[in-house]
């Protein structure tokens, strides 16, 4: 499919910030994430060096999470990948550090989702949504387990609420897990754990 290489890496956040909330900051000592509704950053596809020199100020990026949804047409889903995919390519080669969102639906994505990307790094993954219904958590876990198989990271940041079947699933791998809480979550508890 032509999915853009992203080089892995290793490091981990030290604390994540939406896009949206970071055009507006002064703090950078953290990673910009696009965890949050796909309207709110659309505009950085649209024109990604209008944002460039920005995001080169922050410690890094994590790609965008375009959306994936079971009944969104399959190539639909590609192209969302392709996108998240070649945004990350393209701030490594202008100079940022970049980690790789991992995004799946269903298990036509599962392939999908591991394209252009190296083992035995650092993924990240954003969970809001995926573990509420059963059949969610079940399409999200399953597909976690492939992704895992396949790219065999050292370390999975984790966006939002983790599970038993997702700790028992890294455990079993040796993949350590890095969980930030959600804006969503933040605003209800406070706090990154």
């Amino acid at each position: 499919l032509e999915i853009p290489y992203i080089e892995m890496d290793n490091v981990i956040p030290n604390k994540l910030i939406s896009f949206s909330k970071a055009l507006s900051t002064k703090d950078f000592n953290q990673w910009v994430h696009f965890y949050e509704h796909d309207e709110k950053f659309e505009r950085i596809w649209n024109s990604p060096l209008k944002y460039l020199s920005k995001l080169k100020k922050f410690n890094g990026i994590i790609t965008p999470d375009f959306s994936l949804y079971r009944d969104m047409p399959l190539v639909t889903q590609q192209y969302n990948t392709f996108r998240g995919r070649s945004l990350g390519s393209w701030w490594q080669k202008n100079g940022l550090r970049v980690l790789p969102n991992v995004r799946w639906s269903d298990e036509r994505t599962y392939d999908l989702c591991c394209m252009g990307l190296q083992q035995f790094g650092t993924i990240c993954i954003g969970t809001h949504g995926c573990l509420r219904k059963k059949i969610d958590k079940s399409f999200f876990i399953n597909g976690l387990k492939i992704v895992v198989c396949k790219l065999k990271p050292k370390n999975i940041v984790i966006y939002g609420k983790t599970s038993n079947e997702i700790a028992e699933i890294c455990n079993k791998n040796n993949v350590k897990i890095f969980q930030f809480k959600s804006e969503f979550e933040e605003s209800r508890i406070g706090g990154n754990v």
